[in-house]
């Protein structure tokens, strides 16, 4: 198939962040497919720059980070920059962005991010794919722009998996979810020895936007996740580090409490950069926002699927996922500060165990080739409804 990606690299030119698009791009070519990545840079201004840490409409920066990343990734002409400010095309792909929209079969669109324009819209089939679940379904029953903007798609997935299993209490916003996770392309996350006296490490945002609340009940960030377990160090020792983006009043906290508090500029350089700060972790400890575990979601980090495809165990924050991805070995979920003391005893007990079943549960439950081929059989073949009548039917 002729599938467009609309993803977030040149506008969020962040190692971390850049891998999930990535690795839709490079599973969709390992399965076949011609792929063709674009961004738009939306109608406000929405480009960061981490060399000054601003955030505004120019994607010079943005733009030079693709380029060495497609390029290196083999990619090097296949994608394009719209920028709607000065209404042009940027980018080696530039030239024919359009007449790849016109051909293709298939769109796919991370939790709306890019909006489509009239280019975007004459794809037949056109993928909305929730990365963040709870907060999405909010967002689109209180902001009719947003609405709009995901109702011009023809199918729907989240990241979300107990929305469509009907087990979440997400609210419901009319639109047919299902499930799906992360993929990861397995041979660009080599497992290397993990060091049994390294760090449990992450990298996180405290705040990544504000709060929200919908029928009286509060969906917070990671930021009203952390309390119950800031004196995990004081347990089990300090064994933990977070990089940490967020203000300097929690990282003092944080340190105080015995938590070693990283910053994840360096980290976050490049992707390869990112995949480095993995591979030299023993484990991850990860928590989700606190949106995520109040309606039981069933989510699991793209982050924490790396960590795994890397050999790295994960002790991570129980947001329903115990559901359907099996726990105890490779992932141990925590629902408590004393369940989080007993996963980490669990990790280092028998780590390398943990380490082997860490990369057996993501060939077996994240690795590209299925998750991908499942998404595009599904928005393919199955005839889902038009989001009017879905909203008729919920």
């Amino acid at each position: 198939m002729r599938i467009v990606v609309l993803g977030y690299v040149v506008r969020g030119p962040i190692g971390g962040m850049v891998w999930l698009p990535l690795q839709y791009v490079l599973g969709l070519e390992r399965l076949g497919h011609r792929v063709f990545f674009i961004e738009d840079s939306d109608d406000y201004p929405s480009c960061y720059d981490p060399a000054r840490n601003e955030t505004g409409i120019d994607p010079t920066y943005g733009l030079s980070f693709a380029r060495e990343v497609f390029s290196r990734l083999g990619f090097a002409d296949a994608w394009t920059y719209y920028d709607a400010h000065t209404k042009r095309w940027l980018g080696p792909g530039a030239d024919r962005a359009l007449e790849v929209c016109r051909n293709a079969d298939m769109l796919l669109n991370f939790s709306g991010v890019n909006p489509l324009r009239p280019w975007t819209m004459q794809i037949p089939t056109r993928v909305f794919i929730d990365t963040d679940p709870v907060f999405t379904q909010v967002r689109h029953l209180q902001d009719p722009e947003a609405r709009r903007r995901a109702a011009a798609h023809t199918a729907f997935f989240s990241f979300g998996e107990n929305i469509s299993s009907g087990t979440a209490t997400c609210p419901r916003d009319g639109f047919p979810w299902r499930a799906t996770r992360p993929p990861v392309v397995l041979d660009t996350w080599p497992v290397t020895p993990g060091p049994e006296r390294g760090r449990f490490t992450t990298i996180m945002q405290w705040d990544s936007y504000p709060s929200r609340e919908h029928e009286g009940i509060r969906y917070g960030m990671k930021s009203a996740s952390f309390p119950e377990y800031v004196d995990l160090p004081g347990r089990v020792g300090p064994i933990f580090e977070v990089a940490l983006v967020g203000p300097s009043s929690a990282q003092e906290g944080l340190r105080a409490k015995g938590w070693g508090v990283l910053d994840p500029a360096q980290i976050n350089r490049t992707p390869w950069t990112c995949r480095s700060f993995i591979q030299h972790s023993k484990a991850e400890f990860g928590l989700a926002k606190h949106g995520y575990v109040v309606a039981r979601s069933g989510w699991f980090s793209e982050r924490s699927a790396n960590y795994l495809a890397s050999g790295r165990p994960v002790v991570a924050q129980d947001t329903g996922f115990p559901s359907w991805l099996p726990s105890g070995a490779g992932v141990v979920p925590f629902a408590s500060l004393d369940d989080a003391e007993a996963a980490v005893s669990v990790i280092t007990s028998d780590y390398r165990r943990q380490c082997r079943a860490a990369r057996e549960i993501a060939a077996e439950y994240f690795e590209s080739g299925k998750v991908l081929s499942r998404l595009i059989d599904l928005a393919s073949t199955t005839s889902l409804l038009a989001p009017a009548e879905a909203a008729r039917e919920h």
